[in-house]
């Protein structure tokens, strides 16, 4: 082939869920449904966090900093694939399918550090009370937060940076619902084992260590709480940290499954399973599971409707 050809490709047709026009106008509406419920979720709880004064902890700022990359993860995908639902092209330029690849994977990283330093908040708030105030400032917050999401933003530079090399010649189609980067590498003219390489060691490095970290995080906590806590205090602790526990072991299961194993490893459908579950569903529930099982959330909720 030559090299005139191997340059041509430059737009992608995305083939989505389906390929049944009934089936996608049904899809269109359900997640059109579930792309509002998601925003207005979490963006509703960013603003119940700054507007009641008894959620400006660090807990809840971290919860905050948990929300607004929900939205993101959510936005970078879900948008995307409701115009594909009723453009019969779906087509999708190579800068657009980068731009995409990039948000997605930078608020799915900072998500990973997120998670491990509200693990790490609840281990202090748990294990050593007496401490938590002086331990979490309100500038350490900031300055963890921060961290999470410059991780976020640099972690995927890598990976653009080595997919920019990549021409795309042996076909257009992209047989997802988005601009997944696992996808992009079997259209790939070019060797594209490097870039695999890299997507494996980085997704194992974050995801298993940051996981680790929870895992340990949360071990102490129960081994404290089952050792001093009295039943009401046990109670409370199980009940904070059951919440968390729930939305780390969707997350990390689906996204572990997806990226830290061999690349023929699952069929697309149940790759495009595993997608769904951390880029929409996961996004969706998080609000739910933090909120609906937390009397402070819920007490201020009442509070700022009175007002």
């Amino acid at each position: 082939m030559s090299e005139e050809n191997k340059t041509l490709v430059t737009e992608f047709v995305l083939t989505g869920l389906t390929d049944r026009p009934w089936l996608q106008v049904l899809l269109f509406i359900v997640f059109t449904v579930v792309y509002l419920i998601t925003v207005v979720g979490n963006l509703g709880l960013m603003a119940l966090i700054w507007k009641d004064p008894h959620l400006r902890t660090p807990m809840y700022l971290f919860l905050g900093g948990l929300a607004f990359a929900d939205v993101c993860t959510s936005t970078s995908v879900t948008p995307r694939m409701l115009v594909n639902f009723l453009d019969k092209t779906a087509m999708i330029s190579l800068a657009e399918c980068i731009t995409q690849f990039y948000f997605f994977a930078s608020s799915a990283t900072a998500e990973c550090f997120l998670l491990v330093v509200m693990a790490y908040d609840r281990y202090v708030a748990i294990c050593n009370p007496l401490l938590y105030p002086v331990v979490m400032s309100s500038q350490l917050c900031s300055q963890l937060i921060s961290m999470s999401y410059a991780i976020g933003f640099l972690h995927p530079l890598v990976h653009v940076s080595f997919l920019i090399r990549l021409t795309f010649c042996r076909s257009n189609i992209i047989h997802y619902f988005y601009c997944e980067i696992l996808q992009l590498f079997k259209i790939s003219c070019n060797d594209s084992s490097i870039n695999a390489l890299l997507i494996f060691i980085f997704a194992a490095v974050i995801q298993i260590s940051t996981l680790m970290t929870i895992i340990i995080s949360y071990s102490r906590v129960l081994f404290d709480i089952l050792k001093k806590k009295s039943e009401k205090g046990r109670s409370k602790a199980l009940s904070t940290c059951s919440a968390h526990l729930l939305s780390v072991s969707l997350y990390y299961g689906t996204l572990i499954f997806m990226y830290v194993r061999p690349m023929s490893g699952l069929a697309e459908d149940q790759d495009k399973m595993y997608s769904l579950f951390y880029t929409i569903i996961i996004p969706l529930l998080n609000p739910f599971i933090y909120s609906l099982r937390n009397k402070e959330v819920m007490q201020a909720l009442r509070r700022v409707t009175k007002k």
